[in-house]
């Protein structure tokens, strides 16, 4: 029978182990979900090129339907997507560190993961 201290230190792990894990997935789906709204503005953008740029066009502002043209918002979607892009970079960036800090931490406690049968 193991003893209440190896216990209490296989519980620690595996919650550490859990909160990387969790860390991991939620930047995972921060990622997809900018990865989705680049893609919407790339489309916006592509649609608006061949446009005239006196051409009456509208926006969606916090919920609020605006009229504009297309020469007064196509900068703005621009704005906004390479403001999306670096956000997407800053994110991969931390998932990467993440990952590396959780594989340096399972080779320090000598983790070795066990997957369940399903």
């Amino acid at each position: 029978m193991a003893s209440q201290p190896s216990m209490k230190k296989q519980q620690e792990l595996q919650t550490t182990y859990q909160n990387y894990k969790n860390t991991l997935q939620t930047i995972a789906q921060k990622i997809g979900d900018i990865e989705q709204d680049t893609e919407e503005h790339k489309l916006v953008l592509e649609t608006l090129d061949p446009l005239d740029g006196d051409r009456k066009c509208f926006r969606m502002i916090n919920g609020v339907l605006t009229e504009r043209t297309v020469k007064e918002v196509a900068p703005m979607v621009k704005t906004n997507l390479d403001g999306l892009k670096k956000t997407l970079e800053e994110l991969v960036k931390q998932y990467k560190s993440k990952q590396d800090e959780m594989e340096k931490w399972k080779k320090k406690n000598n983790v070795q993961v066990v997957q369940q049968p399903q």
